[in-house]
């Protein structure tokens, strides 16, 4: 039998804390949300500033990049590249935001932002995904 890490309240902390540094310095009102491997939601921060949608979409982020154990960017790449299949897929976001958290090689859950441009809220998820090891 397999084991793997599983993330506690204290790892999701430090990566709420990761990504919310990495925002604020950035002066980005964004909504950061940290999912299990199962894409199931276990934080959720929403920044001053940040429209309520971002609560949604951050989510949805996080969700597609934990249960396709990629980042979410990945995804609408291929969309636009051609695979219009893709849009009817069972993931509900096909944007750049949702990052993977790897642990020995493992997905173990994923971060997902949304509120400013889609490079940026992927440069934040990143700070909050990359923080665990």
């Amino acid at each position: 039998m397999k084991s793997k890490a599983v993330l506690s309240q204290t790892e999701v902390s430090q990566i709420l804390t990761a990504a919310r540094t990495e925002a604020q310095n950035n002066q980005w009102a964004v909504t950061i949300v940290v999912v299990d491997d199962g894409g199931h939601p276990l934080a959720l921060e929403r920044l001053d500033g940040c429209a309520p949608i971002g609560a949604y979409i951050a989510t949805q982020k996080a969700r597609t990049s934990a249960l396709g154990r990629r980042e979410s960017t990945d995804y609408e790449e291929m969309v636009n590249g051609g695979r219009f299949a893709f849009l009817s897929a069972p993931l509900l976001t096909s944007l750049e935001g949702g990052v993977p958290i790897i642990v020995d090689g493992q997905v173990i859950g994923a971060v997902g932002v949304s509120g400013v441009k889609a490079e940026h809220d992927a440069q934040v998820a990143r700070a909050g995904a990359h923080c665990i090891r």
